[in-house]
């Protein structure tokens, strides 16, 4: 990393209320994007999607509980996959401590793959994690939010991703959704985010962002970040030279 130029307190004053101008303007812009975002129009979701649940199958409706609003998190975790993904992994190591707030705010939080439920579960037990998570094995759920991709994508090598048709690159791919339900018990779908537009999760990354070197990556998270499990003296570690 290039030496930073090293200054008096009054120097170091002034450049830090400089920048602390355009700090504010940005917060201002995210404020005006999220109210956008929210001013989006939504969609009824027609089809009856179903998942298997620790308390049984499940309809989409049914996984709001008592709340009017459902955040899924499409976690890449593939009906013959071993292990969780790790980024996915990554994110969901923030969600636990945040589910009262959500809860409290009417909001449901739950994580959809489409591996079977036994192999969720264990991975769960494994991480230590308590917020609900779900299968989607066997529906259409992950397909049509195009998180999944089938034989056919992978045959063509494209598949439709984040909103444009793009190569392909797995068969899951991570993202979140947003669904509200109405006092008629409709249900419509409201946002989708795919790709570095779930990265707002990710409390380290913004905890990192706050320091000299922030995310010390050359590409992205691969290079240092594992299952918290698995960190290791000589793996997962970033050096200080980056």
């Amino acid at each position: 990393m290039d030496p930073h130029q090293i200054v008096s307190e009054n120097e170091w004053l002034a450049a830090r209320k400089a920048l602390l101008e355009e700090e504010r303007a940005f917060t201002h812009a995210r404020d005006a994007l999220v109210a956008k975002r929210q001013a989006l129009p939504w969609v009824k979701v027609e089809k009856t999607y179903t998942f298997e649940t620790p308390q049984g199958t499940r309809t989409l409706a049914d996984l709001f509980g008592p709340r009017s609003q459902l955040l899924i998190y499409h976690f890449m975790l593939g009906p013959d996959w071993e292990e969780g993904c790790p980024g996915c992994s990554f994110l969901s190591d923030h969600v636990d401590g945040m589910l009262p707030h959500l809860e409290h705010h009417d909001v449901t939080y739950v994580a959809v793959s489409r591996a079977p439920l036994a192999k969720l579960e264990a991975f769960k037990q494994r991480m230590g994690w308590h917020f609900p998570w779900v299968s989607s094995h066997g529906s259409d759920f992950n397909f049509d939010y195009h998180v999944s991709f089938s034989e056919a994508d992978k045959a063509r090598g494209k598949a439709l991703y984040n909103y444009e048709e793009q190569d392909y690159m797995n068969d899951e791919l991570p993202g979140i959704s947003a669904f509200y339900r109405d006092e008629a018990g409709d249900v419509y779908h409201t946002y989708s985010a795919y790709a570095r537009g779930v990265e707002m999760a990710l409390g380290t990354y913004a905890m990192l962002e706050f320091t000299a070197k922030g995310r010390n990556e050359k590409k992205d998270m691969r290079e240092w970040m594992r299952h918290h499990d698995r960190y290791e003296e000589s793996a997962g570690r970033v050096a200080p030279g980056g």
